[in-house]
């Protein structure tokens, strides 16, 4: 009898123990804090952020990561100019003879060299796991179907006039929409004044924009360089010769004494005439380059902004605009 009742009294201590732990077991849990709201429909953040969304540029659309934060640029100087301005460091940008060109210091330090600017090397491209990829419109089809295999490619536009929708899509890929916004709104405004006090300077004058490259003399398209600047923005004549070209344009020197224009913009780069040093000196001590009427006035205008600058873009445009505030042009 005394063995069955201490079987029983720990049989029921046994019991009480279980119980014991599972009420503590189920009160851990009712404590627990919840982790979403109870009214929540929406998925994860992470989720979120990882969600593709649709970008429209140029009346095209291109599906990118919700944030972009991984960028390459390759052959697209614009996208380069303005990752400048809006403080964009890419994680891959493209080369110079090797090197970073020394007017995107600020925004290279940190980037992987990914080839030169006609040349993009693929494999090094894809190994940076790219967010999305900005090409250039010069690059042809296939180069474009070779960088879409890696990541989104966006064919950034060339052309000068497309200069603020160039600015918007890299603002909207990194989420900078309102640095943008302020950048356009800055030029507008300055633009306006100037075109006030420059108006009167250049009425009926021919204004032209040269560039000296491989030692040759060339013009561009009104829509292209900084022909939108000087003939869109400042009001400018756009000379018979400009409205002509189709694309850049070589122009003898003999052209230009029949064309004798009343300013000239003269942009010279050295790593474009490594083969021709001294082919701007050879032009400035032409006989015939003498009797234009912009040289006898002194009214030639060399390198008034780096000449590497594209002239299409936000930051060669907001330069430009600087320099002619600065120049002997505006009447004080």
């Amino acid at each position: 009898m005394e063995r069955k009742s201490m079987y029983k009294k720990l049989g029921f201590a046994a019991l009480t123990i279980v119980m014991a732990a599972s009420l503590a077991a189920c009160g851990g849990k009712e404590a627990a804090p919840s982790t979403t709201s109870p009214n929540s429909t929406s998925t994860p953040a992470a989720a979120n952020d990882n969600k593709p969304r649709t970008v429209q540029y140029l009346g095209k659309e291109y599906t990118v990561p919700a944030k972009a934060e991984k960028i390459v640029i390759t052959g697209s100087v614009e996208s380069m100019e303005d990752a400048l301005i809006l403080d964009v460091k890419p994680t891959g940008a493209m080369t110079s003879g090797g090197k970073f060109s020394p007017l995107f210091t600020k925004i290279t330090a940190q980037s992987e060299k990914i080839g030169e600017k006609i040349q993009p090397n693929i494999e090094t491209i894809l190994k940076l796991k790219p967010d999305v990829i900005l090409a250039s419109t010069k690059f042809p089809a296939e180069m474009i179907d070779k960088l879409n295999k890696v990541a989104t490619t966006i064919p950034v536009s060339h052309i000068s006039t497309n200069w603020d929708a160039n600015l918007n899509l890299l603002a909207e890929l990194t989420g900078k929409q309102e640095d943008a916004k302020k950048l356009l709104q800055k030029y507008q405004d300055e633009i306006k004044s100037l075109k006030e006090k420059i108006g009167p300077v250049i009425k009926d004058k021919k204004v032209l924009v040269l560039r000296v490259r491989t030692g040759s003399t060339f013009i561009y398209p009104q829509d292209v360089f900084f022909n939108t600047s000087i003939y869109g923005d400042l009001g400018a004549t756009v000379p018979e010769e400009v409205k002509q070209a189709k694309a850049q344009q070589l122009v003898s020197i003999e052209k230009l004494s029949e064309m004798n224009p009343d300013y000239i913009f003269v942009q010279f780069l050295e790593d474009e005439n490594k083969d021709k040093p001294k082919s701007l000196e050879d032009l400035q001590n032409n006989p015939i380059w003498k009797s234009i009427n912009a040289v006898k006035n002194g009214n030639v205008f060399v390198n008034i902004v780096d000449p590497e600058l594209q002239g299409g873009t936000a930051h060669s445009k907001m330069t430009f605009l600087e320099a002619i505030k600065n120049s002997k042009l505006v009447q004080k």
